[in-house]
């Protein structure tokens, strides 16, 4: 039945009643559209089944498209959050960390190489950065595709994140890039020019960084444990990529730049414990956007390692107060801080395959042998680790990335398939011997390529400042400027 005709009738009806005020048309209106309504309804109940199946798939399609956006919003709003935690990290957290750790004439100069790689390698990950991390499926380094970043906008790239857009992923994947080559400054504090460490980092970054990322993280890299690697190396957050890389080449820099003036006859204590004691908070902090937030998705997965990455900072924090008390009769602030930040770099690869236990044993371990590497080992072999980059980064994520294959349980990440044992406790114990090829070769990379880098830098800008520019300070041979006006 027709609108018109039903229009036809109800007025009528309304003809016969005994009320003929204004609202005889509302009524006939109103009439009308219930019939309409009771009409359609019965329409549907005799209707053919195909077409209520067909309306049932679409409200379904459409409460299946409403989750998956409001999943792919969940998982950027954590991601790009996380990516402004690892920011943090280095400015101003590694800043202020390094900053304190010096003496008061070379304050402005460290904390302005850890700003100047903010900028430096953001411009170098725009350029070529990220296509030779991530694009391509070579087994030794990306190829030219999201060069100029050409390709990464709104659309997800499956391969990596596929719930975010891929500017998102670039982006987060960019801090990273920024706070590695930063944590070597920490070896050569004090006696680096400016105009050299800004060369070689750029070139590092291209060199070592570029070609390590691809190969633990990318598409076909050699490393990978997901995506066809030919040595499955477990590496949650960049235990090889980011610390043993800076921390080995940390090493070789300050061997090359031989000792500071003075050292280690005169004391070089820090002049700031206070900037040191935030920057290391900072850090703490930053650090869960830097594991968790490798997870790529605001999921379980984050959960467990933001849990694992706190858990291993307090039992590090602790146990090399606790080696420090029993050596010196007590414990000292600047050793809580170094602790907590060495099991923060060991639960780094490892954050996102162990639970909160083996966590705090990793914690432990770490704390207690990265407390051995600073006062022990450092000492019998002499070498200027100014604020002990190697001691920390290197050891700790040496240390990390072969317990990440002892601990890591498929219960935690089936990285490798449902059922599959991932690590030593699963009974797998062949992937401590993934792991052990995965160190060997951030390792060996490391060594070789910041060798020659640091002897082609040399060649061009020369390295390091002269005797009379270093007693003078850094601050202001190099910058001009000074940390503290005092003049008041």
């Amino acid at each position: 039945m027709t609108i018109p005709k039903f229009l036809h009738l109800s007025q009528n009806y309304c003809k016969k009643t005994p009320y003929r005020g204004r609202g005889t048309w509302r009524t006939s209106l109103l009439l009308a559209l219930i019939l309409c309504g009771a009409s359609g309804a019965f329409a549907q109940t005799v209707a053919p089944t195909d077409f209520s199946k067909a309306s049932t798939n679409e409200k379904l399609t459409q409460l299946d498209q409403r989750v998956t956006a409001a999943q792919s919003s969940a998982d950027n709003a954590w991601m790009l959050v996380s990516a402004a935690l690892v920011l943090m990290m280095t400015g101003p957290g590694l800043a202020l960390f390094y900053g304190g750790l010096v003496r008061r004439k070379n304050t402005l100069a460290i904390m302005m190489q850890s700003f100047a790689l903010m900028a430096l390698i953001t411009v170098m990950w725009a350029l070529v950065g990220y296509s030779l991390c991530f694009g391509g499926n070579g087994p030794l380094i990306g190829g030219f595709e999201h060069a100029f970043l050409r390709g990464v906008g709104a659309d997800p790239n499956p391969d990596y994140a596929g719930t975010i857009p891929q500017s998102t992923f670039m982006v987060y994947q960019l801090m990273f890039a920024i706070i590695t080559p930063a944590l070597i400054t920490g070896a050569t504090a004090e006696r680096m020019k400016f105009s050299g460490s800004v060369l070689f980092m750029v070139l590092w970054f291209v060199f070592v960084y570029a070609p390590l990322a691809h190969m633990v993280w990318g598409k076909g890299g050699f490393l990978n444990a997901s995506l066809g690697g030919r040595f499955p190396t477990l590496d949650f957050a960049g235990g090889t990529v980011v610390h043993i890389s800076s921390g080995v080449s940390a090493l070789v820099c300050a061997l090359y730049l031989r000792k500071r003036t003075g050292y280690p006859q005169q004391p070089m204590p820090p002049h700031s414990l206070v900037l040191s004691f935030i920057g290391a908070c900072l850090l703490w902090v930053g650090w869960f956007g830097f594991n968790a937030g490798s997870a790529l998705a605001s999921n379980g997965l984050a959960s467990s390692a933001f849990v694992a990455t706190h858990f291993a900072a307090a039992s590090a924090a602790l146990a090399w107060s606790a080696a420090e008390w029993l050596k010196n009769g007590h414990a000292s602030a600047l050793g809580a801080i170094s602790g907590a930040v060495a099991g923060l770099v060991a639960i780094t690869p490892a954050a996102g395959f162990v639970g909160p236990i083996p966590a705090l044993v990793i914690g432990v371990f770490a704390g207690a042998f990265c407390y051995w590497m600073v006062t022990k080992v450092k000492a019998i072999f002499k070498y200027d680790d100014a604020l002990d980059a190697f001691g920390v980064h290197g050891a700790g994520g040496t240390i990390g990335a072969l317990l990440t294959g002892v601990f890591a349980q498929q219960a935690i990440n089936p990285i490798f398939g449902a059922g599959k044992a991932v690590g030593g406790l699963d009974g797998h114990w062949a992937q401590v011997g993934n792991q052990l090829v995965g160190v060997l070769i951030a390792w060996g990379f490391a060594l070789v390529g910041t060798i020659v880098l640091l002897k082609i830098v040399d060649m061009i800008t020369g390295l390091r400042v002269s005797t009379e520019e270093e007693e003078a300070g850094l601050d202001i041979t190099q910058h001009g400027e000074e940390a503290y006006n005092l003049e008041a």
